[in-house]
């Protein structure tokens, strides 16, 4: 129908050829080979032109109607292979509610709106366990235990702030030395819920001091808050999650020195590769670190 519709548009093999990419030769045997199967003559030979018969005229009419019904078909086809896609599924551990996360997925629906999410809230254990049984295809997490089965990949990095109440002495300090920050009991995280965030804390810790004074371990950030609110000691987070203390007995100060904590995306190791829309959603987080 495309050669047809070139054709009786440019009345001249050469340049219908042209148009559409095709040596004149072929152009008309397929031409003839379409008069043959119709058993009518669509074009009269002139020495130097070409005029459609009132059948070529016909098939032009009804050629066109077919090829914008064809695209119509088309784009249906399209849109209900995007309806019935199946979606992504992220597991989103440690209680992250990072900014650089919901940019991450916000931005994706923008690239991939084919390719849905679904997203499910675990604890770290719990997404290790979803990623080697495929329950989930990619999770976020502050780190889980080394398993060969699964590959752990920085996302991104935040900085580490003091948490320290108002009423503390060192909240008159626009930063602070983490040397004299350590000084206080400082409230840790639970190592059960929370291993990779836990891991990555005393790593830094380790680096200014062999010795603090535990304040106990909280399970979430809520807690975590409430207990520096209470005085029960000094914490540390990352800007990441500073955003959500909104206390006025609470105080995020950045450190004089800049130490940063870790978030990575985490997908099984497949034997014969990851499938396509896994590989983009990867690339695509590698935008934002």
């Amino acid at each position: 129908m495309r050669y047809f519709i070139a054709v009786a548009e440019e009345l001249n093999f050469r340049r219908a050829g042209e148009r559409i990419h095709m040596d004149q030769s072929p152009l008309s045997r397929a031409i003839r080979d379409l008069e043959e199967e119709l058993g009518v003559p669509l074009f009269v030979r002139l020495p130097r032109a070409l005029q459609l018969t009132p059948a070529g005229l016909k098939l032009l009419t009804e050629c066109r109607k077919l090829l914008i019904r064809l695209e119509r078909v088309k784009l249906t086809v399209r849109h209900t292979h995007t309806l019935y896609q199946a979606p992504l599924s992220i597991g989103v551990a440690d209680g992250i509610a990072q900014p650089k996360l919901s940019k991450c997925l916000n931005r994706w629906r923008l690239v991939a709106p084919e390719v849905p999410l679904e997203i499910a809230e675990m604890r770290a254990y719990e997404l290790a366990s979803a990623l080697r049984s495929e329950d989930v295809d990619v999770g976020f997490s502050f780190g889980i235990p080394d398993d060969e089965a699964i590959a752990q990949t920085p996302a991104w990095r935040y900085r580490v702030m003091a948490l320290v109440p108002r009423d503390h002495e060192l909240a008159k300090h626009s930063t602070i030395p983490l040397s004299e920050l350590l000084a206080f009991p400082l409230l840790s995280c639970n190592e059960e819920r929370l291993p990779g965030l836990l891991a990555q804390m005393r790593a830094i810790v380790r680096k200014y001091t062999e010795q603090v004074t535990p304040a106990g371990a909280a399970s979430t950030l809520s807690g975590y808050v409430t207990r520096i609110a209470a005085g029960v000691g000094v914490g540390l987070a990352d800007a990441g999650h500073t955003w959500s203390v909104q206390r006025d007995d609470v105080l995020a100060l950045p450190l004089a020195e800049e130490e940063h904590v870790t978030t990575f995306v985490l997908h099984k190791h497949q034997r014969f590769g990851i499938a396509e829309p896994l590989q983009r959603f990867l690339a695509h987080v590698s935008t934002l670190s």
